[in-house]
Protein backbone atom coordinates (compact mmCIF):
# COMPACT_ATOMS: atom_id res chain seq x y z
CA UNK A 1 0.00 0.00 0.00
CA UNK A 2 1.75 3.31 -1.08
CA UNK A 3 -1.10 5.81 0.94
CA UNK A 4 -4.08 5.68 2.95
CA UNK A 5 -6.64 7.81 4.61
CA UNK A 6 -9.46 7.44 6.80
CA UNK A 7 -12.03 9.30 8.69
CA UNK A 8 -15.20 8.93 10.55
CA UNK A 9 -18.22 9.76 9.44
CA UNK A 10 -21.66 10.44 10.96
CA UNK A 11 -24.38 11.41 9.91
CA UNK A 12 -23.14 12.99 6.70
CA UNK A 13 -20.82 15.33 9.01
CA UNK A 14 -16.95 15.05 8.95
CA UNK A 15 -13.77 16.85 11.14
CA UNK A 16 -11.22 18.34 8.57
CA UNK A 17 -12.31 16.40 5.52
CA UNK A 18 -10.10 19.18 3.85
CA UNK A 19 -7.14 18.18 6.09
CA UNK A 20 -7.27 14.40 5.72
CA UNK A 21 -7.02 15.11 1.80
CA UNK A 22 -4.19 17.31 2.07
CA UNK A 23 -2.58 14.71 4.02
CA UNK A 24 -3.53 11.96 1.34
CA UNK A 25 -2.28 14.50 -1.85
CA UNK A 26 0.77 14.53 0.02
CA UNK A 27 1.07 11.16 0.93
CA UNK A 28 1.06 10.34 -2.90
CA UNK A 29 3.12 13.12 -3.90
CA UNK A 30 5.92 11.89 -0.99
CA UNK A 31 5.25 7.89 -2.72
CA UNK A 32 5.59 9.08 -6.36
CA UNK A 33 2.71 7.80 -6.51
CA UNK A 34 1.18 8.07 -9.93
CA UNK A 35 -2.16 7.45 -8.85
CA UNK A 36 -4.68 9.26 -12.49
CA UNK A 37 -5.89 12.76 -11.05
CA UNK A 38 -6.04 12.26 -7.47
CA UNK A 39 -7.97 15.16 -6.50
CA UNK A 40 -10.60 14.05 -9.12
CA UNK A 41 -11.21 10.83 -7.61
CA UNK A 42 -10.99 11.89 -3.65
CA UNK A 43 -13.90 14.35 -5.24
CA UNK A 44 -15.67 11.26 -6.41
CA UNK A 45 -15.09 9.23 -3.63
CA UNK A 46 -16.80 11.88 -1.53
CA UNK A 47 -20.09 12.04 -3.42
CA UNK A 48 -20.45 8.60 -3.09
CA UNK A 49 -20.75 8.42 0.91
CA UNK A 50 -23.69 7.53 2.91
CA UNK A 51 -24.91 10.71 4.34
CA UNK A 52 -27.03 8.57 7.19
CA UNK A 53 -25.20 6.60 9.33
CA UNK A 54 -22.07 6.18 10.79
CA UNK A 55 -19.13 5.57 8.37
CA UNK A 56 -15.31 4.86 8.39
CA UNK A 57 -14.82 5.19 5.18
CA UNK A 58 -10.71 4.93 3.88
CA UNK A 59 -9.06 6.01 0.79
CA UNK A 60 -6.28 3.99 -0.45
CA UNK A 61 -3.40 4.19 -3.58
CA UNK A 62 -1.87 0.38 -3.87
CA UNK A 63 1.20 -0.63 -6.52
CA UNK A 64 -0.57 -2.97 -8.69
CA UNK A 65 1.32 -4.65 -11.88
CA UNK A 66 -0.58 -2.42 -14.27
CA UNK A 67 0.68 0.75 -12.25
CA UNK A 68 -0.84 2.82 -9.50
CA UNK A 69 -4.66 2.59 -8.72
CA UNK A 70 -6.57 4.49 -5.68
CA UNK A 71 -9.87 2.85 -4.36
CA UNK A 72 -12.26 3.42 -1.94
CA UNK A 73 -13.63 1.01 0.88
CA UNK A 74 -16.91 2.17 2.65
CA UNK A 75 -16.66 0.13 5.82
CA UNK A 76 -19.10 0.42 8.68
CA UNK A 77 -17.64 2.45 11.78
CA UNK A 78 -16.20 0.20 14.41
CA UNK A 79 -17.07 0.87 18.28
CA UNK A 80 -15.80 3.82 19.83
CA UNK A 81 -14.81 3.99 22.79
CA UNK A 82 -14.07 7.35 25.01
CA UNK A 83 -11.56 5.37 27.40
CA UNK A 84 -8.15 3.46 26.58
CA UNK A 85 -5.34 2.06 28.58
CA UNK A 86 -1.57 1.93 26.78
CA UNK A 87 1.23 -0.23 26.69
CA UNK A 88 4.40 0.61 25.15
CA UNK A 89 5.86 -1.22 22.60
CA UNK A 90 8.19 -3.70 23.75
CA UNK A 91 10.16 -4.65 20.19
CA UNK A 92 11.53 -2.83 17.55
CA UNK A 93 9.95 0.25 15.79
CA UNK A 94 8.08 -1.62 12.97
CA UNK A 95 7.35 1.89 10.73
CA UNK A 96 9.44 2.14 7.20
CA UNK A 97 7.59 5.41 6.24
CA UNK A 98 7.21 7.28 9.63
CA UNK A 99 5.64 9.99 8.27
CA UNK A 100 2.99 8.49 5.59
CA UNK A 101 -0.49 7.16 6.21
CA UNK A 102 -1.05 3.36 4.82
CA UNK A 103 2.62 1.49 4.40
CA UNK A 104 2.66 0.35 7.77
CA UNK A 105 -0.82 -0.05 8.73
CA UNK A 106 -0.72 -3.94 9.19
CA UNK A 107 2.50 -4.03 11.21
CA UNK A 108 0.96 -0.86 13.21
CA UNK A 109 -2.13 -3.17 13.76
CA UNK A 110 -0.02 -6.06 15.28
CA UNK A 111 1.26 -3.71 17.65
CA UNK A 112 -1.87 -3.04 19.00
CA UNK A 113 -3.12 -6.69 18.38
CA UNK A 114 -0.12 -7.73 21.03
CA UNK A 115 -1.01 -4.90 23.28
CA UNK A 116 -4.63 -6.07 23.37
CA UNK A 117 -3.08 -9.31 24.95
CA UNK A 118 -1.80 -7.32 28.09
CA UNK A 119 -5.18 -5.70 28.25
CA UNK A 120 -4.16 -2.70 26.47
CA UNK A 121 -6.21 -0.95 23.80
CA UNK A 122 -3.57 0.90 22.24
CA UNK A 123 0.50 0.51 22.01
CA UNK A 124 2.91 3.25 22.18
CA UNK A 125 5.85 3.77 19.71
CA UNK A 126 9.27 4.81 21.77
CA UNK A 127 12.04 6.38 20.46
CA UNK A 128 15.86 5.15 20.97
CA UNK A 129 15.79 7.38 23.83
CA UNK A 130 13.10 6.42 25.63
CA UNK A 131 10.06 9.60 24.79
CA UNK A 132 6.84 9.22 23.24
CA UNK A 133 6.14 9.28 19.52
CA UNK A 134 3.16 8.09 18.57
CA UNK A 135 0.35 5.54 19.39
CA UNK A 136 -0.18 2.86 16.94
CA UNK A 137 -3.19 4.14 15.68
CA UNK A 138 -3.04 7.38 17.44
CA UNK A 139 -1.65 10.92 18.71
CA UNK A 140 -0.77 11.01 22.21
CA UNK A 141 -1.21 13.90 23.87
CA UNK A 142 -1.16 15.35 27.14
CA UNK A 143 -1.53 18.63 30.05
CA UNK A 144 0.46 20.35 32.29
CA UNK A 145 -1.71 22.09 34.08
CA UNK A 146 -3.83 24.78 31.67
CA UNK A 147 -0.97 24.26 28.83
CA UNK A 148 -1.99 21.36 26.39
CA UNK A 149 1.74 19.65 24.95
CA UNK A 150 1.91 17.52 22.11
CA UNK A 151 4.87 15.76 20.69
CA UNK A 152 7.77 17.69 18.99
CA UNK A 153 7.40 18.49 15.60
CA UNK A 154 10.67 17.35 14.14
CA UNK A 155 10.13 13.52 15.38
CA UNK A 156 8.87 10.98 12.84
CA UNK A 157 5.51 10.49 13.10
CA UNK A 158 2.31 10.49 10.92
CA UNK A 159 0.53 14.23 11.08
CA UNK A 160 -2.32 13.65 13.02
CA UNK A 161 -5.89 15.39 11.63
CA UNK A 162 -7.53 15.45 15.36
CA UNK A 163 -4.10 16.68 16.50
CA UNK A 164 -3.83 19.32 14.30
CA UNK A 165 -7.73 20.55 15.04
CA UNK A 166 -7.54 20.48 18.62
CA UNK A 167 -4.12 22.16 18.58
CA UNK A 168 -6.00 24.94 16.14
CA UNK A 169 -8.60 24.92 19.05
CA UNK A 170 -6.57 25.30 21.86
CA UNK A 171 -4.66 28.19 20.03
CA UNK A 172 -7.96 30.05 19.15
CA UNK A 173 -8.88 29.85 23.06
CA UNK A 174 -5.78 30.93 23.99
CA UNK A 175 -4.41 28.28 25.62
CA UNK A 176 -0.48 27.41 25.66
CA UNK A 177 0.68 24.73 23.31
CA UNK A 178 4.17 23.03 24.41
CA UNK A 179 5.87 20.74 22.26
CA UNK A 180 7.80 18.11 23.97
CA UNK A 181 9.42 15.15 23.77
CA UNK A 182 8.36 12.83 27.28
CA UNK A 183 9.09 9.65 28.83
CA UNK A 184 6.28 7.94 29.85
CA UNK A 185 7.90 8.17 33.32
CA UNK A 186 7.45 12.30 32.36
CA UNK A 187 3.42 11.98 32.53
CA UNK A 188 2.47 10.65 35.83
CA UNK A 189 0.32 12.80 37.50
CA UNK A 190 -0.88 14.32 33.77
CA UNK A 191 -4.07 14.10 32.00
CA UNK A 192 -3.25 12.23 28.89
CA UNK A 193 -5.54 11.73 25.61
CA UNK A 194 -5.16 9.15 22.91
CA UNK A 195 -6.29 10.90 19.86
CA UNK A 196 -7.60 10.12 16.02
CA UNK A 197 -10.21 9.99 13.56
CA UNK A 198 -12.15 7.09 14.87
CA UNK A 199 -12.36 7.73 18.18
CA UNK A 200 -11.97 11.72 18.34
CA UNK A 201 -10.34 12.22 21.99
CA UNK A 202 -9.95 9.31 24.00
CA UNK A 203 -9.05 9.30 27.98
CA UNK A 204 -6.35 7.30 29.01
CA UNK A 205 -7.29 5.25 32.11
CA UNK A 206 -4.51 3.87 32.56
CA UNK A 207 -0.76 2.88 31.51
CA UNK A 208 0.69 -0.68 31.94
CA UNK A 209 3.72 -1.21 33.54
CA UNK A 210 3.79 3.42 32.91
CA UNK A 211 2.77 6.40 34.30
CA UNK A 212 -0.35 7.04 36.76
CA UNK A 213 -2.43 9.02 34.52
CA UNK A 214 -5.16 11.67 35.73
CA UNK A 215 -8.11 13.95 35.08
CA UNK A 216 -9.22 17.55 35.63
CA UNK A 217 -13.31 17.11 36.04
CA UNK A 218 -15.09 17.86 32.93
CA UNK A 219 -12.26 18.84 30.70
CA UNK A 220 -11.86 15.92 28.53
CA UNK A 221 -16.06 16.24 28.12
CA UNK A 222 -16.03 19.88 27.07
CA UNK A 223 -13.05 19.24 24.21
CA UNK A 224 -15.29 16.64 22.74
CA UNK A 225 -17.76 19.01 22.51
CA UNK A 226 -15.54 21.59 21.10
CA UNK A 227 -14.72 19.31 18.15
CA UNK A 228 -17.56 18.25 17.57
CA UNK A 229 -18.40 21.45 16.76
CA UNK A 230 -16.15 21.75 13.79
CA UNK A 231 -17.56 18.62 12.22
CA UNK A 232 -18.87 20.05 8.49
CA UNK A 233 -21.79 18.79 6.60
CA UNK A 234 -20.05 16.53 3.54
CA UNK A 235 -20.33 18.68 0.34
CA UNK A 236 -23.52 17.84 -2.00
CA UNK A 237 -23.46 14.47 -3.60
Amino acid sequence: MLAADSFLVEEGRVLALDVHRQRFLASLRLQSAAVPDPAAFLDAAVRVLPRDGAWFPRVEALRGPDGDVARLLIRPAPERTALVVLRDHDGPDPRTMPRVKGPDLHALGALRSRAARFGAGEAVILADDGTIVEGAYSAILWWHGDALAVVEGDVPRIPSVTERSIVALATALGIDVLHERARPSDLDGREVWAVSALHGIRLVRGWIDGPATAAEPGRVRAWRTRLDALRRELPAG
